[in-house]
């Protein structure tokens, strides 16, 4: 069963569900967003109970704009208690505590962050929304007297990040800072069997320009980013499996992997893979398997065989953000052509909104390992070359 809402939805998704004749629930989010009466359309009563009669019914949901619908719809069942778990970093920092007891994290409401001392915080640190989405006010603080600045800054981003997504998405009621983990930060893919084996879907390299870089432009999936984390990533997810009591779940989980080989988890999404249909269409560009269909067929990839062929190529998830310091209402267009031109072999390009989303387009691309530089251009540019200014 699959939950479509806003803002986006992808074709190949689409097509998943079309193909292989999934249940997808009829309401009026999904409804504006797919105009395809041939799709296996099922009521929102329907949809509950079904829920009601099979607890392992599998769900999939393409945004959180739809935890909403989940908690109003489907109290009676474990998911809404599982999605605030998981969506409250706070919460899932507690649930591991005991994994993790030198971690440092403290939660603190919006209004007391001008009071909270530095000499109580542990630095470098990253401060972001408790119930966040999209990297959207997301700061690293390397030193003490930069904290009074970016507190400044998160103020003045405080209206925006509260307009673009609900509050169950985005709530800014509650910051969580925490301690900097050094080390690569991965983004993978995985959902829990029936029987609440995790099973890895895709696994991709976070990649950034700096050190106080926290945005979301690259993403890199390759051989080696699969091979680097599968093992130590599965133990990991074991826990909390078993910590939350996981069956039939989809989620995308962030870690950061230490020079020791720890893997220390940031983040988790339930209910979907990558936002905006990225990481979950990324496998089939890059491997030729398609993840939804995994999890809600209950099939495993075998990694082995799949990589053979994949040594030489890196498969990248461009994100197109807004960093040009113009504002949408000073920018004509946006040059899609000219991207394209930039890369050795363009897979997918899939256009946004500017004017409403902080976003131009999400780019999949394949690059040979060598070319790296023309990720690396992307990686650090501000995008004005692309921009036709008012």
């Amino acid at each position: 069963m699959i939950l479509i809402d806003k803002p986006y939805v992808s074709d190949f998704l689409i097509e998943t569900i079309k193909k292989n004749n999934f249940q997808i629930v009829d309401t009026e989010s999904a409804k504006s967003l797919i105009n395809d009466e041939s799709l296996n359309w099922i009521s929102e009563k329907e949809a509950v109970q079904q829920l009601k009669e099979n607890s392992k019914t599998k769900l999939y949901t393409n945004s959180e704009n739809t935890i909403s619908w989940v908690e109003k719809k489907l109290g009676f069942t474990s998911i809404p208690k599982k999605i605030n778990l998981f969506k409250n970093k706070i919460k899932f920092r507690e649930l591991l505590k005991d994994i993790f007891p030198n971690y440092f994290f403290k939660g603190v409401k919006f209004e007391n962050l001008d009071s909270i001392s530095t000499k109580d915080l542990h630095f470098p640190l990253i401060i972001k929304p408790a119930v966040g989405f999209f990297s959207l006010g997301v700061h690293k603080i390397d030193e003490p007297h930069e904290w009074n600045e970016i507190v400044t800054k998160l103020k003045a981003e405080f209206t925006q990040i509260q307009s673009l997504f609900p509050k169950e998405v985005v709530d800014t009621t509650y910051f969580i800072i925490e301690e900097c983990i050094e080390g690569a930060e991965y983004a993978i893919d995985c959902y829990y069997n029936n029987e609440g084996e995790p099973v890895i879907l895709n696994s991709m390299l976070h990649v950034f320009s700096s050190g106080k870089d926290v945005s979301d432009r690259v993403y890199t999936s390759s051989k080696n980013s699969i091979e680097t984390t599968i093992k130590n990533v599965e133990k990991l997810l074991k826990i909390i499996g078993k910590k939350a009591n996981l069956i039939n779940f989809p989620m995308h989980i962030e870690v950061r992997i230490t020079t020791e080989g720890i893997v220390i988890p940031i983040e988790v999404n339930p209910l979907r893979f990558g936002g905006l249909c990225t990481t979950g269409d990324l496998s089939w560009f890059a491997y030729g398997f398609n993840s939804y269909e995994y999890f809600l067929n209950n099939k495993k990839p075998n990694w082995e065989e799949i990589l053979k062929s994949k040594k030489d190529k890196l498969y990248s998830i461009v994100l197109l953000n807004n960093n040009s310091g113009y504002l949408p209402s000073e920018i004509e267009s946006f040059n899609y052509e000219l991207v394209l031109k930039d890369f050795e072999n363009p897979l997918s390009l899939r256009k946004f909104d500017f004017n409403e989303y902080p976003i131009f387009g999400i780019l999949f691309t394949e690059t040979s390992v060598g070319n790296e530089d023309e990720l690396s251009k992307i990686l650090t540019s501000n995008l004005i070359k692309y921009l036709t200014i008012k």
